[in-house]
Parts: structure tokens; sequence; C-alpha cells
């Protein structure tokens, strides 16, 4: 079974796609892949990870998270502004939530498995120990605090009394607005949206990769997560944020350093007892 560009109904219930691939020698497991800030489901290689675990037996669902500035007619990119300036956490985690149900309608019987990249990886940390079908999680190029990615001081108290900045794409050229309440989420949700707490009381398996040469997120990121969950640590030789991948991706095969972090990840999730 494969479904593409097929749609949910997230946070505030707005429609988003999605895509889902079980095999033909499908085992039961599906991982859920959570793109990272100014993503989407369809950029770079993200197509080629989905095909490299199902031919492993896997199923692979991606989405486009409801409020990441895509629509149902234009899931690529940003053509939604007004709704990119309103996404929060919260609402990110209500759309995991929201795929996990989805993907119950299609087939009951499976466990999940969440991968996050970058800011989803904060995603799929708050997430995973919520929802009884995750069994785990894997997080690549993740942050490791929410909080530090707010601009402080001046800049911090001109967002708060204009209610809106802007965030500049730096492949699109567009300046994404960021309402307000992105901040007062996090804020009501601080304990909530802990990571160094969440990691230090997770009990489920948890694995964390990153590229050397991150110049996004660097690596001593995930050095911490691991540090606090006693999870997995991966660390990929000559790999950037995107390890290896760009937007679009028009070649066949996956980057080097794209494949060999496919390949940990499988050698993680396969240990796992379901």
């Amino acid at each position: 079974m494969k479904t593409i560009n097929d749609s949910f109904r997230g946070a505030d219930h707005r429609l988003s796609l999605i895509d889902l691939e079980l095999p033909k020698n499908f085992n039961n497991e599906i991982i859920i892949f959570i793109h990272g800030f100014m993503g989407f489901k369809d950029w770079g290689a993200w197509n080629l990870v989905q095909a490299y675990f199902v031919n492993k037996g896997y199923g692979f669902c991606k989405f486009n998270t409801s409020h990441n500035g895509g629509t149902v007619e234009q899931g690529i990119d940003f053509p939604d502004p007004e709704a990119f300036g309103r996404n929060t956490y919260s609402k990110e985690i209500e759309d995991v939530k929201a795929v996990i149900k989805y993907i119950d309608t299609k087939n009951s019987n499976w466990n999940g498995h969440l991968i996050g990249h970058s800011k989803g990886g904060a995603i799929a940390m708050i997430s995973g120990n919520q929802f009884e079908k995750i069994k785990s999680v894997s997080t690549w190029a993740s942050i490791a605090s929410i909080e530090n990615r707010f601009p402080k001081g001046e800049v911090l108290n001109e967002w708060r009394d204009q209610g809106l900045r802007f965030v500049k794409n730096g492949r699109t050229k567009q300046d994404l607005p960021q309402n307000f309440n992105l901040y007062n989420d996090f804020q009501k949700n601080k304990s909530r949206f802990h990571i160094e707490r969440i990691c230090k009381k997770y009990v489920k398996p948890i694995a964390h990769f990153h590229g050397l040469d991150d110049t996004s997120v660097p690596s001593e990121s995930s050095q911490k997560l691991a540090d606090w969950s006693k999870g997995e640590l991966h660390m990929i030789k000559e790999a950037n944020h995107v390890f290896g991948s760009s937007h679009p991706w028009v070649a066949m095969e996956m980057p080097d350093t794209l494949e060999k972090l496919c390949g940990l990840t499988l050698k993680f999730i396969s240990k796992i007892k379901t």
C-alpha cells in the first residue's frame, strides 16, 4: 500500500499532506518521520530515506506539520506564511497524535518508531513517551534545548512588543512571520518541553545521530542528549546538518553520509523488541 499526498487533519483542524507506504513484506513496524524548522516532507532526499526503510520491510510515514507554511494544494515551500506564523510546539505534538490516528485508520496492527530531524528531534522526544504505539525515538541533528533557540534581551522584548517577528529562509529568501504566541506556548509548557528533564526520565529506547560538520546545530547538542538520556550516540564524519542532502535533490541515490545515517538508524531500530 502506498498513499502519496493524502491529507490528515492536524492542529486547529487544519488539513495537511501525508505519505504512508507499507511494503509487501511489511513487518508491522512503521517509521514516522518528523521534519525540522522550515522543512517539509518532500524536502531534499527524504523520499529516498523512505524508500530505504521500505525496502527493509518497514512502513514509512512522513507528513507536513499542519502549520509549516504549506497547503494541501502546494506542500513544497511556504505558500501560506500566515499559517507558519501561527505555529507552536504544542501544535506539532498534536500533529503527531493526529498522524498516529491516521495510520490506525489504514492499519490497526503496527508499532511505531519516531525519527525527528533538527527541531523535529525535539518534537519526537516530547511525543515519544506519550503514545503507546511508539516504541523508540531516533533524533537526527536535533536541538538540545527549545528555550535556547529563542532570542533574548532587547530582541525578545521587541518581539513581545510587536507581537510578530520575521525569520528569513536562506533558500527561498522569504521573510516568514512568527507570532509571539510561539514563545507564550513554550512558557506555558516550559516543564513539559524541557528536553534535559525529558531525556533524564526517558524509558523507551532512544538514539541520537549527528554530523560532525553541522554548522546549524552543533554536534555537542546530541552529545548532551545522549548524556542525559543514556541513549546511543553516533557521530558521522564529514556530515553536515542535512547529511549531505540539499533541496531540490535530483540524484537517484542518497548522499553517502545520509545512507550511512539510515544504516545506523536501522541497526538501532532493528534491535528493539516490539
